[in-house]
């Protein structure tokens, strides 16, 4: 472990340059030097591999976006769990994380895979474990579960120390109930990418909306 930090803190860190324009879209990552490479971006952070290291990445969050010391938190309280990565290690902007390989559910909805109804299950069995460790699972959505060799995993846990409700799993369940069980699990049709991103933000304004 002690040699791959130091390649991030060395060579990655350095060189790397990621910028957050809005917390409520990907952070865009400008710079990567080689080997390295972007394996995920969420709203705070991006996730990097090292080729020579492909069973862990590093997460690291972009200048002046909170949640790292919770989230190292939220993997000390999860421990191990087969639907959840572990910390390996923990600095003050970035963790090395085990590597989930898999395809995300909003993937899954892109590109027609079929998603079984054993992986919503595994999910809300992983949510139910989270929560029995005082956890409460936030922004738990199609692009933060993934599917793993047929099973369900959870990608991202950062905001598992937030207070509030949230509905996006009830109602990603829900619409998988109502309309991908009984007309596209059979078929699995591809979802192209700019209705995907139309019905995503149009859930996000409804949600304001409902909130206010």
């Amino acid at each position: 472990m002690i040699p791959y930090v130091k390649q991030v803190k060395d060579e990655l860190l350095p060189q790397l340059s990621i910028r957050s324009l809005d917390p409520y879209e990907p952070v865009e990552v400008v710079f990567v030097p080689k080997p390295w490479r972007v394996v995920g971006a969420g709203n705070y952070a991006a996730v990097l591999l090292h080729p020579a290291e492909p069973d862990r990445v590093v997460k690291i969050y972009a200048e002046g976006r909170p949640g790292l010391p919770d989230e190292i938190q939220v993997y000390r309280k999860l421990g191990c769990h087969p639907a959840y990565s572990e910390c390996y290690y923990a600095d003050d902007t970035f963790l090395v994380l085990k590597r989930l390989t898999g395809v995300t559910l909003y993937e899954c909805l892109r590109r027609g895979i079929r998603i079984p109804e054993r992986v919503i299950t595994d999910i809300d069995k992983a949510l139910d474990y989270a929560r029995k460790q005082g956890l409460n699972p936030h922004d738990v959505h199609g692009k933060n579960v993934m599917m793993i060799d047929g099973r369900g995993a959870v990608l991202d846990v950062s905001d598992f120390l937030k207070d509030e409700h949230c509905a996006m799993w009830d109602d990603f369940k829900r619409m998988y109930n109502l309309f991908y069980k009984p007309l596209l699990l059979r078929v699995t049709v591809p979802i192209p990418n700019p209705l995907l991103n139309m019905l995503r933000k149009g859930y996000r304004i409804i949600r304001k909306r409902g909130s206010s």
